[in-house]
């Protein structure tokens, strides 16, 4: 089987060849284990040269994606060596379709820190702080349906709350996570019905952060990422079956 190449490249070739290889490394075209055709092959078929391929897998070798063996070629490293915080590998899943189980993984690192930044936000953000919480929510409250500022005041939202935590750790954490919020939130607010509800959840975070409520405000985030995980996998579902539905 012969991969599609995209088109439309890039000014820098190699961060283009890395795109399509690490595409095609995280959706399973090339499986952990796997030694990926050699440099003239792939050359050939992506018409580069070999100083861009010797580029690109210097790029996804740094992700922990590949490894070259001497005598053998360059396989695919065990997913468990791949680095899931890094924004190019998250995108490059997020390009593809992201399977329940990429998704439920995701979710439950969120569930890991989201609540417990809500709650270390009640307790320690400043008035200032909260003042940008708020603000983060009333431009939720005000973004047009079906626009990119649905999303992007979305991810604000988490953001001034990890913020709000005064952690550097836990913000830096939510820097490096911005690719797959912003993934995750295409597929969960895809609806304009889901996104207005998503809104009260919102809200009810903010008032335990507000109102210096520790534990209200964990309590909220965890239902609030809870019912997010749900819409997004039932809507990824729902795009399996309507797939399946045009095959027939």
């Amino acid at each position: 089987m012969v991969k599609q190449v995209r088109e439309g490249r890039p000014r820098s070739v190699h961060a283009w060849v890395a795109y399509e290889l690490g595409t095609r490394i995280v959706t399973g075209y090339y499986t952990p284990g796997e030694y990926i055709p050699n440099e003239a092959t792939i050359g050939e078929e992506l018409k580069v040269s070999r100083t861009a391929l010797r580029e690109a897998f210097k790029i996804l070798t740094a992700k922990g994606l590949i490894e070259s063996r001497p005598k053998l070629g360059t396989r695919v490293r065990p997913r468990e060596f791949w680095n899931m915080f890094d924004s190019e590998v998250l995108r490059w899943c997020f390009d593809s379709t992201p399977s329940p189980e990429f998704l439920r993984s995701l979710f439950e690192v969120r569930e890991m820190i989201e609540p417990t930044s809500a709650a270390l936000a009640a307790k320690r953000a400043t008035d200032e702080q909260i003042a940008a919480v708020e603000e983060a929510y009333r431009a939720m409250e005000a973004a047009e349906p079906g626009t990119d500022q649905v999303i992007l005041t979305d991810i604000e939202f988490h953001m001034a709350i990890l913020r709000g935590t005064n952690n550097e750790f836990m913000v830096s954490l939510g820097e490096s996570i911005k690719t797959a919020l912003m993934g995750l939130f295409r597929i969960s607010s895809s609806k304009e019905s889901a996104y207005q509800a998503s809104l009260p959840g919102h809200y009810a975070v903010f008032l335990g952060i507000r109102d210096r409520d520790p534990e209200r405000a964990r309590f909220e985030m965890k239902s609030l990422l809870s019912k997010s995980s749900r819409k997004a996998l039932d809507h990824l579902a729902e795009e399996e079956r309507g797939k399946v539905g045009e095959a027939v």
